[in-house]
């Protein structure tokens, strides 16, 4: 295992890294930074009422109703309803058979925080928390994965939230893999909605863990965030106290990411999830004929919350409205936006989470681990660019000069002659004189480029051998946890999931390089 800070692996935007390096231009925007010490003030913060928790823990024992429940994570269920219990909490889409490697590390990061709780306070319960955005419509981004460098895509023509699709279309894909995980299949052919199949596989997954799966897309839990609803579609609050927020961001040279609306739920039924907008006297379900009067509205509210789902804004808010959560475990991106809301939960009176990075890793095989140590690399110069990384190293292991810098030098010092020569009897000889100087320092230049290149064809093992190291853990230019899938590994090793429990730690805040096992 090692680990690189993450100013050190040009991987990072400004925001992230000054929000979690603690300068001062953000501290504003967040309650406090996510040390295991600062965890001691959240629970002092965080009222959490008995009615809710009960709530709460009586929608997941029915949600989980079906599933085969572990010991761990039926006693955090209970353990919800108790005031001493806490959550921290991620939220991801439900990418088919999971997606993106971080999908994997940001549930081991919960996991692994709510460890840590409970050993540095012992007289509370942490309960790790996946959140299933099984509202969200864009199918576009959860329709895919990518195993074995090759890109498995999911057909179909349903609409709406994902979380209700029929995920038995994807047989295709267990015909084209036929080493697919038995609970896969059992998730996505047998269940009957894609929500039903993400719990059942991060079950199977994660369950002996503790981890409680959450879906929001419910009537009880929505009805706590009522007061909410009738806020935002009539007063327009969040609206305010975001758009006030980010000219705050702005002004400080910090790039905004969320852009709230006056209204900032969608209309949610059947096949259907489409943005609430006003238009003169009434408002408008866009893209459908639905259309309510203000009184309409109101009584829709409150006789069916479920049919109103929060958007980039509110989900947040809502997260934590239902749930006595202590920090939220996001991505770079996610973390900066979050900086974005914290008016919107001063205004709704409820206390802003803490913000936890995930976990970033990187998996290198043994075989990988090799070509490393035989090219001589460290692991900061695995996130040079490629080309820089081939140019530093094959210039390193030649003792041929590669550099005619000199050279350029002396012909410098020969043109200077020449137009000393020259000048003196028509100075409209000194443009010809500097031109010719242009074409022959090109000419070297272009010479140095054929060395260079050249020495790289001696040097074939070497380059080959970075290439591939590359391709590993930065396939096709991006990060091997936003391309490849967790299969990649765990088919080869099934101890893979525990390989990352036991080797990532939910409070060291670098990038880990993470040894895979043949």
């Amino acid at each position: 295992m090692s680990k690189i800070p993450f100013n050190k692996t040009n991987s990072f935007s400004k925001s992230f890294l000054d929000y979690i390096e603690g300068k001062e231009a953000l501290t504003s925007f967040y309650n406090r930074l996510p040390s295991i010490e600062n965890f001691k003030l959240q629970i002092e913060e965080k009222h959490f009422s008995n009615e809710n928790r009960v709530v709460l823990s009586e929608v997941l024992k029915k949600q989980y109703d079906g599933f085969e429940l572990s010991q761990a994570t039926a006693k955090n269920i209970e353990l919800l309803k108790a005031g001493t219990t806490f959550t921290v909490t991620t939220g991801h889409q439900l990418n088919i058979f999971t997606g993106p490697l971080y999908f994997i590390y940001k549930i081991v990061t919960v996991i692994n925080a709510c460890k840590a709780l409970k050993k540095q306070y012992p007289a509370y319960d942490f309960v790790p928390v996946y959140w299933m955005a099984s509202e969200d419509h864009d199918f576009e981004e959860i329709s895919y994965f990518r195993f074995n460098g090759k890109k498995f895509s999911w057909k179909t023509d349903q609409t709406g939230a994902v979380g209700r699709f029929d995920p038995k279309s994807l047989k295709p894909i267990f015909d084209e893999i036929i080493s697919l995980p038995d609970f896969f299949k059992e998730a996505y052919l047998k269940r009957s909605t894609l929500v039903e199949a993400g719990r059942h596989y991060v079950n199977a997954l994660f369950g002996n863990e503790g981890l409680v799966v959450v879906d929001a897309d419910n009537a009880e839990l929505k009805n706590i965030l009522k007061p909410v609803m009738f806020d935002d579609i009539f007063k327009h609050s969040a609206n305010d106290c975001v758009t006030e927020t980010s000219a705050q961001l702005d002004k400080g040279g910090y790039k905004t990411q969320v852009f709230p609306r006056e209204i900032n739920f969608f209309y949610l039924k059947g096949n259907i999830r489409s943005r609430i907008v006003k238009e003169g006297g009434e408002f408008h379900v866009l893209d459908t004929d639905i259309r309510f009067t203000e009184n309409e509205l109101r009584a829709e509210i409150e006789k069916h919350p479920e049919r109103f789902s929060p958007n980039v804004v509110l989900r947040p808010l809502y997260q934590e409205m239902i749930l006595p959560n202590l920090a939220y475990v996001g991505g770079p991106s996610e973390l900066v936006y979050w900086l974005q809301l914290k008016e919107v939960f001063t205004h709704f009176e409820t206390p802003f989470p803490m913000l936890m990075p995930r976990n970033f890793a990187g998996v290198v095989t043994p075989n990988i681990q090799r070509k490393i140590e035989k090219s001589g690399l460290s692991f900061e110069d695995i996130f040079k660019p490629e080309e820089i990384l081939i140019q530093e190293k094959v210039k390193e292991n030649t003792t041929n000069q590669l550099s005619l810098n000199q050279e350029l030098e002396q012909l410098k010092s020969i043109f200077e002659e020449v137009l000393s020569v020259a000048k003196p009897i028509d100075i409209t000889l000194e443009k010809l004189v500097a031109a010719e100087q242009k074409r022959a320092e090109n000419s070297i230049q272009k010479i140095e480029k054929k060395l260079l290149k050249a020495e790289k064809r001696n040097q074939e093992v070497l380059v080959n051998r970075i290439s591939a190291i590359k391709e590993s853990l930065f396939p096709g230019g991006s990060p091997q946890e936003r391309k490849d899938n967790f299969l990649n590994f765990y088919l080869s090793d099934p101890a893979f999931i525990q390989n990352c429990l036991d080797s990532l730690d939910a409070f060291d805040y670098q990038f880990h390089l993470m040894a895979a096992h043949d």
